[in-house]
C-alpha cells in the first residue's frame, strides 16, 4: 500500500519563521505539540504524561511560537501574516466614511507621501489598521520612519511605498511594537543604532553609503558584545594587514573579534595583555616526565661515550 502523503481538506500550513524556529530548536517533542495545537488549538488528545507536555510548551514559549500559558489552554500564536482578510470595495467605502479615524488617517498618509492613494494602496493601509490593529498613531510613525530610511538609502525627496510600509509595519506587530511609548522607545533604539553605525563605518574607513543587512548585523553584534571603538579599530587594521587584498573582510574581521570575545578582551588594553601575556610558568606532568627521560638518556648517553673512550684508550 503507497503512503498518503496529503489528506483532502487536511493541510496545515507554516510560515517559514515558524519553520526555521522549529527546526532551530530540534525538538521532536516541541514540534508534535505544536502540530497539535495547530490542528486540533489544544494539547487535549495527545495523552502524553504532564510533566512530558509541559517540558515541550516550556520550549515553544521560549522561542516565541506559544504564549506563556499552562498546557490546558496553551494555542499557538498567529503570525500577522497568517490568514489576512481580503477587503472588498464596500469594506474600504465603510471605513473611509465622513470623520472616521481611518478616513484622518488615509488623509495624512496621501499627505506625507504627497499622492493619492490607489485602492490597492487603501487596502494594504487598512490591513494595518484593522487586520494587525495598529493605533493610527504607531501606523503614522511606520510611515515616518520609511520617510527616513528611503531617503537615507536614495535621497533627499524620495518616498516609500505602501509595500515598503507595510513589510515594516508587520516587523513591527512581531516584535510587539503595538503603542505609541513602545514605538517611541523602539525608534529612538533605531536612531542610536544608526547613530554607532556611523562612527563605526567612519572608524573602518568604509564608504559613506548604506549598509546591507548583513553588514549591519556584524556592527550590531560587535557592538553587543562590549567592543570599544579603539578595539574595532585595531581588528581592522590586523583585517586589512591579514587579507591577501589588504581591504576589509567583514568574515576575517568577525572572527578576530569573535576570538578576542571568547577570551574576554574588549578593549585594545586587554587584548595587547593578552596577545603578550607570559606563559605560565607551570609545566604539565607530561612535559616534565619527557624532559626527565630525555635528560637521562643524555647521562647514558654520555657515560656510554666516556665508557668506549676508556676502553679504546685502553
Amino acid at each position: 500500500m503507497e503512503p498518503v502523503t496529503l489528506l483532502p481538506n487536511s493541510i496545515l500550513s507554516l510560515s517559514g519563521e515558524t519553520a526555521d524556529r522549529l527546526l532551530k530548536l530540534a525538538d521532536g517533542d516541541a514540534a508534535l505539540v505544536y502540530l497539535h495545537l495547530l490542528r486540533r488549538g489544544s494539547v487535549q488528545g495527545l495523552g502524553w504524561p504532564e510533566a512530558r507536555l509541559q517540558a515541550a510548551a516550556d520550549k515553544l514559549c521560549a522561542c516565541g511560537l506559544t504564549g506563556k500559558l499552562p498546557v490546558q489552554t496553551c494555542a499557538p500564536v498567529v503570525e500577522p501574516e497568517a490568514q489576512i482578510p481580503e477587503y472588498t470595495l464596500d469594506d474600504l467605502t465603510a471605513a473611509l466614511g465622513a470623520g472616521t479615524a481611518f478616513s484622518q488617517l488615509a488623509d495624512e498618509v496621501e499627505r506625507r507621501l504627497g499622492k493619492k492613494l490607489s485602492t490597492a494602496d487603501l487596502k494594504t493601509l487598512y490591513t494595518l489598521y484593522d487586520h494587525l490593529a495598529l493605533p493610527t498613531e504607531v501606523i503614522l510613525l511606520i510611515v515616518g520612519w520609511c520617510e527616513l530610511e528611503v531617503e537615507r538609502k536614495y535621497g533627499a525627496g524620495r518616498k516609500p511605498f505602501l509595500s515598503q510600509i507595510r513589510r515594516e509595519a508587520f516587523r513591527w506587530a512581531r516584535e510587539g511594537v503595538d503603542t505609541a511609548p513602545r514605538a517611541e522607545e523602539y525608534l529612538q533604539r533605531q536612531m542610536s543604532r544608526r547613530t554607532r553605525e556611523g562612527e563605526v563605518v567612519r572608524l573602518l574607513d568604509l564608504p559613506q553609503r548604506p549598509l546591507v543587512e548583513r553588514e549591519s548585523k556584524y556592527i550590531d553584534s560587535w557592538l553587543e558584545m562590549g567592543f570599544d571603538h579603539d578595539a574595532l579599530r585595531l581588528a581592522y587594521e590586523k583585517t586589512v594587514m591579514g587579507t591577501a587584498s589588504k581591504s576589509m573582510d567583514w568574515r576575517y574581521m568577525n572572527k578576530i573579534l569573535l576570538r578576542w570575545h571568547e577570551k574576554g578582551l574588549h578593549t585594545t588594553a586587554q587584548i595587547q595583555a593578552g596577545d603578550t601575556a607570559p606563559r605560565s610558568a607551570a609545566v604539565h606532568p607530561a612535559e616534565a616526565d619527557s624532559g626527565r627521560r630525555a635528560r637521562e638518556d643524555l647521562e647514558r648517553a654520555k657515560r656510554l661515550l666516556q665508557q668506549m673512550t676508556q676502553e679504546q684508550g685502553g
